[in-house]
């Protein structure tokens, strides 16, 4: 389902629209915590963003991983959480015809750490999100993807279902006007070739600054115009945190919501996104359903250019 502008209106940040409704919500656990202890009001999250204009509803398997809920509970209950966390995504888009849903594919050693990325561990711990997913979803997202070889690792495992995969990169919170990189260092070229090359349906930016991501989206342009993939669909959906420092590991504190990033502002710049090429537009943490409803008013009332 796409509106008249081309552009597909994705969800908002999952984590801060439950701590915001008073939901469940602590570190380390992040949004794994409602899922636990309150899972209707995962429900009533995903029901608002909908409710708001979102076209694509992503399942709360972000935070399943031990980084956020240890090795123990991960091994014991990780597979159920992550299946009670599709069949939620699952039975509220059933309600809206039209509504897909995207599996959460998340970094499984802690976001924006690509020092911290164990390949000999991968299969362990995405094997099970991967099997408990399968059935549920319409669309694999591996998100906040910080190095080039965990989505390629991702790819590996999935089943040969069919099923589009879509794949969002963090990027370097750098100044503007500097050459895009993931937080792995690596150039975002590199990223949108290997991804090319793995069978991506779609390359996208998150959980960074705002600012950041335009460059980037020039970049995966230009690259898949020298590959000659138009076929590529590029998107993004920014946080709304100041910039993180390269140790930040996601889990150690609750950072502060810009305050120059009202539904307004984040609407700026999306509509640079997508001048820029995106035609994949939401938001990440800290944006809410009243950021998805101004994407959605704003962009299914615009004639396509």
């Amino acid at each position: 389902m796409e509106n008249r502008e081309g552009v597909v209106i994705l969800d908002g940040g999952m984590g801060r629209e439950l701590a915001r409704r008073g939901a469940p919500f602590r570190q380390p656990e992040w949004s794994a915590l409602a899922l636990m202890e309150a899972p209707h009001t995962v429900s009533e999250v995903h029901e608002a963003f909908i409710h708001s204009g979102a076209e694509v509803i992503t399942t709360n398997s972000y935070a399943l991983v031990p980084f956020h809920i240890g090795q123990a509970r991960f091994a014991s209950e990780g597979e159920a959480l992550t299946r009670l966390s599709a069949t939620l995504a699952r039975q509220v888009a059933d309600r809206h015809p039209g509504v897909r849903v995207a599996g959460s594919l998340p970094p499984l050693f802690g976001s924006y750490r690509a020092d911290l990325y164990r390949p000999e561990q991968v299969a362990a711990l995405a094997t099970p999100l991967v099997r408990a997913l399968a059935p549920h979803v319409d669309i694999w997202l591996a998100e906040t993807m910080s190095l080039i070889a965990e989505p390629l690792a991702y790819r590996a495992l999935l089943p040969d279902d069919g099923k589009p995969l879509w794949v969002s990169f963090t990027l370097e919170d750098d100044v503007p006007g500097s050459e895009p990189r993931l937080r792995s260092g690596e150039p975002v070229s590199a990223a949108v070739r290997a991804l090319v090359e793995a069978g991506a349906d779609a390359i996208l930016f998150n959980c960074c600054q705002p600012e950041v991501i335009e460059a980037a989206l020039a970049e995966a342009v230009a690259t898949l115009a020298m590959l000659e993939r138009r076929d590529v669909r590029l998107g993004a959906y920014a946080n709304a945190f100041p910039p993180q420092p390269k140790e930040a590991t996601a889990n150690d504190g609750l950072d502060e919501v810009r305050a120059d990033l009202g539904p307004a502002d984040y609407l700026v710049w999306a509509e640079r996104w997508k001048a820029a090429g995106a035609r994949l537009i939401g938001g990440c943490c800290g944006i809410g359903p009243e950021h998805i409803a101004a994407l959605s008013a704003h962009f299914a009332g615009v004639a396509d250019e």
